[in-house]
């Protein structure tokens, strides 16, 4: 069932406020500043070019701010996958997607009041910034309780 369309926007605004307010939130495993950019918010609310459903994107809206904090305090890695991936629009001329080497680390923390295991998930273009990608439950909640998710870290 579709959540309330105003609950659902009311919370899409909230959690793009959170996003906005701050352009980088420093991590002290990689010592640099991780860019909060228009990509990551847009992975939010979409995969693979289609939109989430709306329950999906108001989890993800809902950890938003655990995943801040957890860049902010993670001096580890739990995760960490590189791929060459296609990159941008195709060539007009030939159809073809440039490939470029991307980088994806998951930085994974026991968070909130209910000390729920949390995904958070950066990335790395080429040599470009890393960048804030996605956030997720660590595991599925099922009767209250989180189940292992099997999937890759840079698909959710």
């Amino acid at each position: 069932m579709e959540p309330d369309i105003n609950y659902f926007n009311e919370r899409k605004v909230k959690a793009r406020q959170i996003y906005d307010t701050q352009k980088s939130v420093y991590n002290p495993y990689f010592r640099t500043q991780i860019i909060l950019n228009s990509d990551g918010f847009h992975h939010l609310q979409f995969s693979a070019r289609r939109e989430r459903d709306k329950r999906e994107q108001l989890l993800k809206f809902s950890l938003l701010p655990l995943a801040l904090d957890i860049i902010k305090k993670s001096g580890t890695i739990q995760e960490y996958r590189k791929l060459l991936t296609p990159i941008g629009k195709p060539s007009p001329h030939n159809g073809s997607v440039p490939m470029k080497e991307v980088q994806y680390w998951g930085l994974v923390a026991l968070v909130g009041e209910k000390q729920i295991k949390v995904r958070a998930v950066l990335r790395q273009i080429g040599d470009g910034n890393i960048t804030f990608w996605s956030v997720m439950p660590y595991s599925k909640f099922r009767q209250g309780l989180q189940k292992v998710f099997t999937e890759g870290i840079e698909d959710e």
